[in-house]
């Protein structure tokens, strides 16, 4: 073990907690501002890369798949809040049976519109290399992760501070009774911050299937790790979002990616790759060893 498998690793758990910052933020979010615990929120992860698969195999565009998915699934979390959540109020274990019941009916109806095979969702060729920097063997894909989850955390954050939306929800987040009494429609801000919450899991969905897989049961195992990262960071908090996202991608990289006896990495292959956290070797956990 050596500096540049250190800073290699350092490196792929920050592209990884760029990915869990898109799916921890919405979780985050919902859980600040509406107070529900939302165990369908690994559903949209898994749903999005299902949609974006449709519309490869569709139309042969990985960039038309991004929006396309995570507008479809950002629909179908505002149909939820709105037919089945809103009417609950705030009854935290109605809250729970609902959601984990549709957590249940989403994955029925992803085996049986997607089979359970486990596919991948191949990104643009250009993304598929890799970069060197002082020495390091870096992939562009998860170089994208990175910059997607910095713009998406900085239009965010513009968004929350400098706004009068953000206004409305920070004070929502606060102290809901409160901000109705000055007259702010927390019923609206519900429905804009619970879609807004599944736009970004489904984002992180396509993204993540690059190199995560798309296949049964990824909801499940995204959601303990969404959850730990709002755990971590705190409800309704972008910045603790992020730093939650980037604690567990580090501690998950250098814990479960190590290197020796007992390690999960092929010293057998020319290549290695590291395992993902469902076991499957992905492209693009590359060490210092490896060549573009």
């Amino acid at each position: 073990m050596n500096t540049q498998f250190w800073l290699t690793q350092a490196f792929n758990g920050i592209s990884y907690g760029a990915l869990l910052f898109l799916v921890g933020s919405g979780l985050s979010l919902i859980f600040g501002v509406m107070r529900i615990v939302n165990l369908s929120h690994g559903s949209y992860f898994l749903l999005g890369g299902y949609v974006a698969l449709s519309v490869i195999w569709t139309t042969g565009s990985w960039l038309l798949a991004i929006p396309v998915a995570a507008l479809t699934i950002a629909a179908v979390g505002v149909a939820m809040e709105r037919v089945f959540l809103r009417p609950l109020g705030f009854d935290p274990l109605r809250q729970v049976l609902l959601t984990v019941g549709f957590a249940f009916l989403f994955q029925q109806a992803a085996l049986d519109i997607w089979t359970g095979n486990n596919f991948d969702i191949n990104p643009p060729d250009a993304l598929t290399k890799s970069i060197v920097v002082g020495g390091l063997y870096l992939p562009l894909y998860r170089i994208f992760m990175i910059g997607t989850a910095l713009a998406i955390g900085l239009v965010l954050w513009l968004v929350m501070e400098k706004t009068r939306m953000g206004a409305a929800v920070r004070a929502t987040v606060d102290d809901a009774q409160m901000a109705r009494g000055v007259g702010i429609d927390t019923s609206r801000i519900s429905m804009l911050i619970f879609a807004l919450g599944a736009f970004l899991a489904a984002l992180g969905g396509v993204i993540g299937g690059a190199f995560l897989g798309i296949y049964p049961g990824l909801d499940f195992e995204m959601l303990p790790i969404a959850f730990a990262v709002v755990i971590i960071g705190g409800m309704g908090s972008l910045g603790g979002a992020a730093i939650g996202a980037l604690v567990v991608g580090l501690a998950d990289n250098f814990l479960d990616r190590r290197c020796g006896p007992g390690g999960d990495r092929d010293h057998h292959s020319e290549h290695q790759f590291v395992r993902d956290p469902a076991g499957h070797a992905r492209v693009g956990f590359l060490d210092s060893r490896d060549e573009p």
